[in-house]
């Protein structure tokens, strides 16, 4: 499996941020190293949904990620996001020499360590779809999945249960507010995407 992400103590994120981080963001990438002969591991781009403290996927049933999972059922979801580059003449305040500034990139990254449970009966992947449809589209009007008989048999889904979290929330943590301060004023100014993102995330936490 994939070494866990370095967080620095002033951009580890709690419980409350990255729970919200990730209800924004139902998009990540799933990570399986399968067993010990498995040089490369299997990342496969994903919708999913956060149901408490499990993470439900559904996939198409001939993905390589499910010969990966058997070999070895410990996974990684990696869910990333709201990300701006801070040039160098951005990080001179008062007088400061801007050739001096250090560029950097401000991002949020959080990811799911857990152990997945298949799922391949219709009935079980049918109660995956439900929820994952009630969690990313609660107004629309559909059919119960189980509608779909002949379709479910070409997928399956899994049930991650987390084990761990690593949430890093990477917003000028190692600069003093007015550097901070600085820079969120120039998000706002410059407004290219993912700025307006990212300067929610930096005023939010710009007197930690």
């Amino acid at each position: 499996m994939m070494a866990p992400v370095f967080i620095h103590d002033i951009d580890a994120g709690d419980e409350s941020e990255w729970r919200a981080f990730l209800a924004a963001h139902p998009f990540g990438e799933l990570v399986a190293g399968g067993g010990p002969d498995r040089r490369v591991p299997v990342v496969v781009p994903t919708q999913y949904v956060l149901d408490g403290d499990d993470v439900l996927i559904h996939l198409l049933a001939r993905n390589p990620v499910w010969d990966a999972i058997a070999e070895n059922p410990a996974v990684v979801l990696a869910v990333s996001g709201d990300w701006a580059f801070v040039p160098s003449s951005w990080k001179a305040v008062d007088g400061e020499d801007p050739r001096l500034g250090i560029p950097t990139t401000y991002y949020a990254s959080v990811q799911l360590t857990g152990t997945v449970t298949v799922i391949d009966d219709p009935d079980g992947v049918a109660a995956v779809l439900r929820t994952q449809l009630h969690g990313l589209q609660p107004d629309e009007d559909v059919v119960d999945p189980l509608e779909h008989a002949a379709r479910l048999r070409a997928i399956r889904a899994l049930r991650m249960h987390v084990d761990d979290v690593r949430a890093k929330f990477k917003y000028g943590g190692n600069v003093d507010r007015a550097h901070r301060a600085a820079v969120l004023g120039r998000l706002l100014d410059r407004g290219a995407p993912g700025d307006g993102a990212a300067a929610r995330h930096l005023r939010r936490r710009i007197d930690r």
